[in-house]
C-alpha cells in the first residue's frame, strides 16, 4: 500500500518539475516563432531554405508542450484520487493499480492490464 502523504509529496515534486520543463519548452517555442517571423523569408517556411528545419522544430516543441500539459493533467487527476481515497484503484476496471506501478508512475490512474489494452 502506498502512503497517501508520500504519494502526494512525489506528485507535487513531479508537478513542480513538469511545470519547470513546460516553461522551458514554451520559452523555446516563443523564441523559434519570434526568430522565424524576423527571418529573411518573413516566417514563410516554404520559401526559407531552413524553413523545413524551423517547421520541424516548431512542431516538435508543440508536441512536447502538449505531452507536458497532458502529464500535468494526469498528476492533478492522481492528486484528486488521493484526496478522495481512491488513489490505488484503477479508473477503468476498479481493481488495484499496484504498489509497484504507483512507485514507478505516481500519476498512473489505471492498472497495468488496462494501460496495455489502451495502446
Amino acid at each position: 500500500m502506498t502512503e497517501p502523504s508520500d504519494a502526494k509529496r512525489r506528485l507535487n515534486a513531479d508537478r513542480d518539475e513538469t511545470l519547470g520543463y513546460l516553461a522551458e519548452l514554451e520559452r523555446d517555442f516563443a523564441a523559434i516563432v519570434t526568430s522565424a517571423s524576423e527571418g529573411s523569408a518573413g516566417g514563410d517556411d516554404e520559401h526559407d531554405p531552413e524553413g523545413a528545419t524551423v517547421a520541424f522544430e516548431r512542431q516538435h516543441l508543440a508536441a512536447l508542450i502538449s505531452q507536458a500539459r497532458e502529464h500535468l493533467a494526469a498528476i492533478d487527476a492522481a492528486a484528486r484520487k488521493i484526496d478522495s481515497g481512491k488513489y490505488e484503484i484503477c479508473d477503468k476496471c476498479g481493481g488495484p493499480i499496484g504498489a509497484e506501478r504507483l512507485a514507478a508512475r505516481p500519476a498512473a490512474v489505471t492498472c497495468v492490464n488496462c494501460a496495455q489494452t489502451r495502446r
